[in-house]
């Protein structure tokens, strides 16, 4: 059974719209691509594409969402989840197969949206989660090539200094075994939902895994724009982490000392504002996938 469609773009409007997409992905990917190509690797840019099992390739992919048919669009039938709109039509459209093969996703995603929403942003972490996965580590840091800015004894004392405030899971599972017993919460993936909040960077992030794994049930429009503030929040991740990134152009956010943790705290809420938008697109995207797969049935 195929879904039924709001809308059927002709050939030419969605081509138009994908070549729009497909020249936003090119310039948002080029320097990594570059890199990649040169056998380069990036500490703070790699993230992206590594951490995010979505290749420069994938986000470069256009997809309408659910709901909207492409007429004259019988290459689409190629990539998973495509059917005709009706038997030797020349329109296609996201079927209903993958629907409900996506359904418990979508669920998921949308229950652990709403749980983060309806929480109030914390702004008190500053950035420690970073310093606590390189606590009392010695040569196991994570980044090994890049150096600690105030060098293993000075990134300890920071940790030791402050609370450790880490509400987002995978995050804290990256903690050094002496670093996690320091954190205010105990956090396990089966109690994840009960403690995202809006406030935190990597949840902001992850706004980028979430819809990259609802493709192509959205409008790929919203997983670039979740990207680019993916982009946006690891730079400041970084910028506040004890790694020295100076000679890849980043300069520090010293949260060490209280003026850096009001630098942090001042970045971490834009960021949380603009999450907090995408967050509520991605919600009602996740709501109107639902409705068509209830209308699928």
């Amino acid at each position: 059974m195929t879904v039924p469609a709001e809308r059927v773009l002709p050939r030419e409007q969605w081509h138009a719209a994908r070549a729009r997409h497909e020249e936003r992905a090119d310039e948002l990917t080029a320097a990594h691509r570059a890199r990649r190509a040169a056998g380069e690797t990036h500490p703070v840019e790699d993230f992206l594409f590594t951490y995010y099992s979505f290749s420069p390739g994938q986000l470069r992919r256009w997809h309408p969402g659910v709901g909207t048919a492409l007429d004259d669009a019988a290459e689409y039938l190629e990539f998973s989840g495509y059917e005709r709109v009706h038997d030797g039509a020349d329109a296609v459209s996201v079927g209903a197969a993958i629907l409900r093969k996506r359904r418990s996703t979508v669920a998921f995603v949308a229950d652990l949206l709403a749980a983060t929403a309806g929480r109030p942003p914390q702004l008190g972490c500053f950035g420690l989660h970073e310093w606590a996965m390189v606590y009392r580590a010695g040569t196991g840091v994570r980044h090994s090539s890049v150096p600690l800015r105030l060098g293993d004894a000075g990134t300890d004392a920071v940790v030791e200094s402050m609370p450790l405030r880490c509400t987002h899971y995978d995050a804290f599972r990256f903690f050094t075994p002496d670093a996690a017993p320091r954190n205010r919460t105990e956090l396990t993936r089966g109690a994840q939902i009960d403690h995202e909040q809006p406030g935190c960077l990597h949840a902001g992030m992850d706004l980028y895994k979430w819809s990259h794994k609802l493709v192509p049930l959205i409008d790929s429009t919203l997983v670039l724009d979740c990207f680019v503030h993916a982009r946006d929040a690891r730079e400041l991740d970084m910028r506040a982490s004890p790694y020295d990134l100076r000679a890849y152009g980043y300069s520090p956010v010293p949260v060490e000392t209280p003026g850096g943790r009001a630098d942090y705290a001042r970045e971490q809420l834009a960021l949380a504002e603009r999450g907090a938008v995408l967050r509520g697109r991605l919600s009602a995207e996740c709501q109107r996938v639902l409705a068509y797969a209830a209308s699928s049935h």
